[in-house]
Order: C-alpha cells, then structure tokens, then sequence
C-alpha cells in the first residue's frame, strides 16, 4: 500500500495549495483510478474541519451524479466520533433531501448550478468533483494534476452555506487567504 503524503506549497500570489502527491498505486485496490484515495482523504479532512450549524451523526454525504473519484468514498467515522454514511442520488433537485454533504460528481454545469443553489444556505457542503473553473458555485472544487490532488476554495459559497470551516483549511485552498 502506498501513502500519499500532504505537501504545502506556495503559489506566485502567495496562497498555499494543498496537494497530495500519488503514488504508482493506490490505496485499497483501487488501481484503476489513483486519484481515488486522495479525493477520499482530501474530503475527510475538509469533514473533520467543517462544523455544520445543527450537530449531526450520522451525516449523510450524498454523491450526485457519475463520480469518477469517488470509489473510496465509502462510510466512515471521522475523528470526534461522528459517523459519515454515503448514499447515491440523482443530479435531481427533488433527489437531495436529508443531504448533509453533497460529493458532485460529472454532471453538466447548469445542473451542478441547480444542485448548489437548491442547497444554498440550508447546511449542506458541497464539493465539485469535476470543476475546474469553479463555476458550479460548490464550495470546494478538486482540481488535478499529474501526480496530485488539490482543491479550490468558494469563500463566497462558504460564507452562504451556515457551514463553519476552519482556517486552516481556508489558508490551505487555492484561492484561499
């Protein structure tokens, strides 16, 4: 089993970007896709630094649509105990009740727009999967590169969604300050 490990870098402006590096093989047999375990990792440690207005246990991390890295996105326990059960739904509006979370997965743009704002300001975090220019209005975007992981940051979709996260994890986001 390879470990990736988690590298901090400076960008040109300034902002960190935190990049986990792939390995030749990933994490738990999942060989046909490496960036698997490092999306997996990369979206515990935003749950582990995410506070959402009302306590929850379970929370419900909804994966919306055909997800390319999400094949270890299973069920697990984050560090205060709290456990995080994933469910399939469809890129549907009406599909998205009970979501704490949503992991969106490659679906058009217009429907990533509709899936954000349904849930804007309701508690829920959203996360892009396949995003580049973070134009879903997802409150973080995954991007990638050869041989790492890194994630773009939404502040404005943060501020809006009743969800605290922590500093750290906004100094450590592209973009973020």
């Amino acid at each position: 089993m390879v470990r990736m490990s988690s590298l901090i870098r400076l960008g040109a402006a300034g902002a960190a970007i935190l990049s986990l590096s792939l390995g030749a093989a990933a994490d738990n047999g999942a060989a046909s896709d490496p960036y698997a375990g490092a999306v997996a990792r990369t979206v515990r440690g935003i749950f582990e630094y995410s506070r959402w207005p009302q306590p929850r246990n379970p929370l419900v991390l909804c994966v919306v649509g055909a997800a390319q890295h999400a094949g270890q996105l299973g069920n697990f326990r984050l560090v205060d105990g709290r456990q995080v059960v994933r469910r399939n739904v469809a890129a549907h509006v009406s599909a998205l009740g009970g979501c704490d979370a949503l992991y969106i997965g490659s679906i058009a743009l217009t429907a990533q727009r509709q899936v954000t704002a349904s849930v804007r300001g309701k508690g829920v975090l959203t996360i892009a999967e396949s995003d580049p220019g973070s134009s879903s209005e997802a409150m973080f975007a995954l991007t990638y590169k050869p041989g790492a992981l890194s994630f773009r940051l939404n502040i404005d979709a943060v501020s809006r969604s009743g969800i605290k996260v922590d500093p750290r994890v906004l100094r450590v986001a592209k973009g973020g300050s």
